[in-house]
């Protein structure tokens, strides 16, 4: 049985190096640009090309580093910067309009009240593409952290791409083992399950995406309904992408590189409440295949330290996770180090699982069914 067991795991481990090896040769990675155009200028037109749009709720901690850099990124065309506080309690409101005081291209807006049926993201969402003016509506998390000419990277792929959905994932930035033991885990769920040339295949199903940065050309956004098609969804990012390539358009993914970067969560309570609000959704909602993905991960990360025979499984598991790191350009001292935590990552990850087999869950203050 267990060499049944071995056998299945060095399937999935190969199937995992080849679609890790195909993404590290084909998997796009932004380059950061410098602007040509200052806000200052005269020639910009009154009508924004690129709407950056920003839903917030209870973020004024991100917001002091996230909303400066936000308000410095520029485009040729022009930019608009619109914030929507979405009911916060903890001045993030008051935040943004002071951080926010003196750039003309920015605004703040107060949201409206929650309608039966929608996620507090997506109607946050839906509200800001009402009132942007751009051409290309980018939404963004007040987490994310935008260098210098990222607003320009990311046009740039759009353009080059052709894509009527560009969505990216930031460079991870964690703040402690806590963190490191799960949030990459983000990047090598992406690199070494989803081969690069899916983005290229005329089906819904071949589709993946990430709310913290997704830019749609306007048409292509107002073509499949906008976040009104997904209002009660949990994972509305992926839904948006499927529904996307469902309709025809083209879909396009990205890494952030050194010009995006996210630091999502802070402390292991916070990845607890995070992750354990997905979860179960990126398993189709079903609690079966929840309990099969922490057995299959237990298998093949942690339990080849432990049975004699199994330490290759280990080995090709530590090597996995730094070249998801290498792709993503995390490689400082820390990062390198990181793969050591592989085999206590499944661990660290049980009381997510269990938070994602619970039938409702909290998120911003608001409870929700699932």
């Amino acid at each position: 049985m267990l060499n049944k067991v071995y056998r299945l795991l060095i399937y999935a481990l190969l199937y995992k190096f080849a679609t890790l090896i195909i993404n590290l040769w084909l998997f796009p990675v932004l380059k950061n640009k410098t602007s040509s155009v200052p806000l200052e200028s005269s020639n910009l037109p009154k009508t924004p090309r690129i709407s950056l749009l920003l839903p917030v709720r209870d973020e004024a901690l991100n917001l002091t580093e996230t909303l400066p850099r936000l308000l410095e990124q520029t485009c040729q065309g022009g930019v608009e910067l619109i914030v929507l506080d979405d009911g916060s309690s903890d001045g993030t409101l008051e935040l943004a309009l002071e951080l926010g005081c003196g750039f003309a291209h920015f605004q703040v807006v107060r949201g409206q009240a929650l309608p039966e049926g929608w996620m507090g993201k997506n109607w946050a969402c839906q509200q800001l593409s009402e009132r942007a003016g751009g051409k290309i509506l980018i939404f963004t998390d007040a987490d994310v952290l935008w260098e210098t000419g990222a607003l320009e990277a990311v046009v740039s792929e759009l353009e080059r791409s052709g894509a009527d959905l560009l969505t990216v994932w930031p460079r991870q930035k964690v703040g402690g083992w806590s963190e490191r033991l799960l949030v990459p885990l983000i990047d090598a769920v992406l690199l070494a399950c989803f081969p690069y040339p899916l983005a290229y295949v005329p089906s819904a199903g071949a589709a993946a995406g990430n709310g913290q940065l997704m830019a749609f050309r306007r048409s292509a956004y107002e073509r499949i309904g906008g976040h009104a098609r997904v209002c009660g969804e949990v994972l509305e990012d992926v839904k948006l992408a499927r529904i996307v390539k469902g309709t025809g358009l083209k879909l396009r993914l990205a890494l952030g590189g050194a010009a995006v970067g996210v630091r999502m969560y802070r402390g292991y309570a916070e990845v607890l409440e995070g992750f354990g609000k997905n979860l179960r959704s990126f398993h189709g909602g079903s609690r079966a295949l929840l309990i099969g993905s922490l057995a299959f991960h237990l298998a093949l990360y942690t339990a080849p330290w432990f049975i004699k025979g199994w330490r290759l499984l280990g080995v090709l598991g530590l090597l996995e996770r730094l070249l998801v790191n290498l792709k993503t350009g995390r490689t400082t001292r820390e990062d390198l180090l990181e793969p050591l935590t592989v085999p206590l990552a499944p661990l660290a990850a049980l009381p997510v699982y269990l938070r994602g087999l619970r039938g409702k869950y909290r998120w911003k203050g608001r409870e929700y069914k699932r």
